[in-house]
């Protein structure tokens, strides 16, 4: 294999490794290394060209740590700016409608979280009408609870996420073997500076 494309493929296994590790840390509950591992991999992945599916993939590995550190506002925040983001796109596909729907979900989520569920039903309406029918069954859910006025306790809200794999990291899906940890970080930054 020719010299750049071996440096090519060391750096997508780096970023991909550090990305696993970050994993494992958020399943340990160690978000601020799970988040320090996520940003790393952002930055490497940006730097190696890589596809742009792994930079949303490790921005949403961040989104989810910060979620479940119950840092909503932060969550909240990253989410408007997004979505405010796809607005502007002069671009259609499947795909893209499918992010910009996720996105707006997990603004939905943290609203919800944040017991505004007026807010939340509106949100989650828009996440579908995004999405499409059918593309975010989590949101489809949610909503028809809230449309019935059906109080939405934090218990069941996870075991809804869990029925309908919101949820990235899990134990089952994280690939042990690759996993590599940073060295060790004398001063680490805030979660919010993760997002950047």
């Amino acid at each position: 294999m020719p010299d750049n494309l071996q440096q090519k493929s060391n750096a997508h296994i780096m970023h991909l490794s550090i990305a696993e590790y970050g994993k494992l840390c958020l399943i340990k509950g160690d978000v601020g290394e799970a988040l320090r591992h996520f940003r790393e991999a952002i930055q490497l992945s940006v730097s190696a060209k890589a596809p742009e599916v792994f930079f949303r993939h490790y921005t949403h590995c961040v989104l989810e740590a910060l979620e479940k550190a119950g840092n909503f506002d932060e969550v909240e925040d990253y989410c408007r700016r997004a979505d405010a983001h796809y607005q502007q796109l002069d671009l259609d596909s499947a795909l893209l409608r499918k992010d910009h729907g996720a996105t707006v979900e997990r603004l939905a989520l943290m609203l919800l979280l944040k017991s505004d569920d007026r807010a939340a039903r509106a949100e989650f309406s828009r996440a579908v009408e995004i999405a499409g029918k059918g593309k975010l069954p989590l949101s489809e859910a949610l909503l028809g609870w809230l449309q019935r006025g059906l109080a939405i306790t934090r218990e069941r809200l996870r075991q809804m996420q869990s029925k309908h794999d919101y949820f990235l990291i899990e134990k089952s899906s994280v690939n042990e073997a690759i996993a590599t940890p940073l060295p060790p970080q004398a001063a680490r930054r805030s979660p919010a500076s993760m997002l950047g």
